[in-house]
């Protein structure tokens, strides 16, 4: 059985909260391998502005590449468009690699939203969650939330458990703010990924 780790996201742009929750699923989740998955549009956010989907899957590429062995970008949403829910994701990725067990990587902030995901029962049946918590952000599930609370995932569908803590408080929708205020780039530095920092100066990206 292959551990399958998937980090979705908007990645607008992709920050160092980012890193560290894929680190803490490389650490705590025993993980074969980690997909870092941009979307194409969240059904739960508006369009957003900045970049196109391409360019947030190369700056993506920049922040994730030399990160770990296991990490794997994933271009599925991206190349499916239109609204990325993630139930159609997990269905597609089951029947691709049906050795494969999956768990979706999440920070805290997250949480409140899970009650509105499409078709959370089926999302259970084909994948687990992990999430971290973030500062700000309560670490309570959903009440009548149906997963399995666990300390460990055990590779079985329909399981929830807490990573630790990010310590990190970035959000991309503050840091767009920043960049398209025109902040400079030493303000930035402790935030984002120096090569995409770097791109995002290089290409005039989100001013």
């Amino acid at each position: 059985m292959k551990r399958v780790g998937l980090l979705g996201g908007a990645f607008n742009p992709p920050h160092l909260g980012h890193l560290k929750l894929a680190k803490l699923a490389l650490e705590h989740l025993d993980l074969d391998e980690l997909r870092v998955m941009p979307a194409a549009q969240s059904p739960l956010k508006p369009s957003p502005s900045g970049p196109s989907a391409e360019a947030r899957f190369g700056l993506a590429q920049m922040a994730f590449g030399g990160l770990d062995p296991r990490v794997i970008l994933e271009r599925h949403e991206l190349d499916r468009g239109g609204t990325s829910y993630t139930v159609d994701t997990l269905e597609a990725l089951r029947a691709a690699s049906p050795e494969a067990t999956f768990i979706l990587v999440l920070g805290s902030d997250q949480l409140a939203l899970l009650p509105r995901w499409h078709r959370m029962d089926r999302i259970l049946e084909l994948a687990s969650f992990a999430m971290a918590p973030r500062p700000g952000a309560p670490v309570t599930l959903p009440e009548g939330f149906p997963a399995r609370v666990v300390t460990a995932w055990t590779g079985a569908p329909g399981e929830f458990l807490l990573l630790p803590a990010t310590e990190l408080d970035l959000a991309s929708t503050l840091l767009r703010s920043k960049l398209s205020a025109g902040a400079a780039d030493d303000s930035l530095a402790a935030d984002l990924p120096p090569e995409v920092l770097a791109a995002i100066t290089r290409e005039n990206l989100y001013r």
